[in-house]
């Protein structure tokens, strides 16, 4: 039976993630200018190769993929690491910054709802009840914004991406583990980034990179990537995806205390208020009492393979 400090500490990398996702934010502001797909390409490919180092001195082996799992590591590049950025950029062309991140502030909801069927269980009670209190906390933080039909479109399918981003890691994190699903994402999502640079970037674009956009480029690449994946993916695998999607609300309250660590401005009341919200919803949903006996056994065990395979 799990004692409070226990089910705490499972929690605790993934809030280190977290944080780590929403001070790339403000770190992100600087990669504006630069080429997209080129600049992300060698962010994930660096990662690649922090991760391949970190990897070896932590004793971690990943395996090669096999069958199948090439299908969900792939699903995980191109939604979490090609698509979800792809989303970002072309959505505030079309609304405000704001708007696409209230839609990726519903991700508590899909995670609890769709996460724990995909591991072999009914969504927590607890949990579907929290998650619209961290929802509602996350867009008084982030604010509305205008925007039109094509922007509600991006935003939509930046939500979709960054579920799936947790949701295809499900099927292969207890043989892989954060370490092998993190490596595998990383040098898949690099590999297709690298071509869709070549092809619409030009092979020269890497060029008109400025070392202030490289060093912000390194930042995302060591801590946003390397490091946040593998704490991430570590509490999805430990605690369910559904209590980990909770966590997604830590994101825009370190966002906001970045940006005012920058200099950018204290946050407003509406600001305020909204991180009261969050920290109530994180508190509602994440308090020991309400984790189900079943979470901490499929959390424990190995995943019947009837519990993952697709429905056809």
């Amino acid at each position: 039976m799990d004692t409070p400090s226990a089910s705490f500490v499972r929690l605790v990398p993934g809030m280190i993630g977290m944080a780590l996702v929403g001070s790339s934010v403000t770190v992100s502001q600087a990669l504006v200018e630069a080429p997209l797909f080129t600049t992300q390409a060698v962010r994930y490919l660096a990662a690649t190769a922090i991760l391949l180092v970190i990897a070896r001195l932590a004793g971690a082996r990943p395996v090669r993929p096999r069958g199948r799992e090439w299908l969900w590591l792939a699903g995980i590049a191109v939604t979490g690491l090609v698509l979800f950025n792809v989303a970002v950029v072309r959505g505030v062309a079309h609304a405000e910054p704001a708007v696409v991140a209230v839609a990726v502030a519903c991700v508590p909801l899909v995670l609890g709802v769709v996460g724990p069927l995909l591991e072999g269980r009914g969504p927590s009670r607890q949990v579907l009840l929290a998650a619209p209190v961290v929802m509602a906390g996350a867009v008084l933080v982030e604010g509305t914004g205008r925007t039109d039909a094509v922007g509600v479109a991006w935003a939509a399918l930046a939500l979709g991406c960054e579920a799936a981003f947790t949701l295809l890691a499900v099927p292969v994190l207890r043989r892989h583990g954060p370490w092998g699903v993190s490596l595998h994402a990383t040098w898949l999502g690099g590999v297709m980034l690298t071509v869709l640079g070549v092809t619409l970037e030009g092979p020269s674009a890497a060029r008109e990179v400025s070392g202030a956009e490289w060093a912000a480029a390194g930042y995302l690449a060591l801590m946003v990537t390397a490091v946040a994946f593998v704490l991430w993916y570590s509490t999805v695998r430990s605690a369910g995806a559904g209590r980990a999607g909770l966590l997604t609300g830590i994101a825009p309250l370190a966002a906001a205390a970045v940006s005012a660590a920058a200099g950018t401005g204290m946050p407003g009341p509406w600001v305020w208020l909204g991180i009261a919200v969050v920290i109530v919803g994180l508190v509602g949903g994440l308090r020991p009492g309400g984790v189900p006996a079943s979470a901490r056994v499929v959390a424990k065990s190995p995943l019947p393979t009837r519990a993952w395979r697709p429905h056809t």
